[in-house]
């Protein structure tokens, strides 16, 4: 099922140095929010995420960065995608919220063309299985839903 290390994550302290100096080793940007830039190593295939400090802690995102900023991603087909939360079941390990998503289905990020899976290793290392959506998936709405939630292009 895993075919590759999709994203990782780094806090930083200033988001425009890291910009440049990550852009400087050829990296472009991807998605640029208020505390945190995703940029591509390879486009559509691996990114690195850069988290502002402050916008990792407990108090400020919760469900989304414990353990401030232990998170990696792993690249799974789109194919794969409905079967992955049976296929961590099967291996005993539970599906865990996303924000205020329960973990009953995928969840997507219909502007980013992604949908994901979280979970947590025994050390409480976040961990995520997300797939690329294919380019016939609207690009709408901003936030992120559930799979099942999104449209198709006609």
């Amino acid at each position: 099922m895993i075919k590759g290390l999709y994203e990782a994550h780094l806090p930083v302290t200033d988001l425009e140095r890291a910009i440049e100096f990550y852009r400087s080793l050829g990296l472009e940007k991807a998605f640029v929010y208020p505390d945190v830039v995703f940029m591509w190593i390879e486009k559509r295939r691996s990114w690195l995420g850069l988290w502002l400090v402050e916008a990792i802690s407990e108090e400020r995102n919760p469900s989304f960065f414990p353990g401030h900023g232990r998170h990696l991603a792993f690249q799974i087909d789109f194919e794969d995608l409905l079967q992955a939360m049976e296929w961590l079941r099967e291996k005993g390990i539970q599906p865990i919220p996303f924000e205020h998503f329960k973990p009953t289905e995928p969840v997507a990020r219909p502007h980013q063309l992604n949908a994901s899976i979280y979970f947590e290793d025994p050390d409480g290392n976040q961990l995520e299985l997300i797939c690329n959506l294919p380019t016939n998936y609207l690009s709408e709405p901003e936030e992120v839903v559930y799979f099942s939630e999104l449209k198709v292009k006609e």
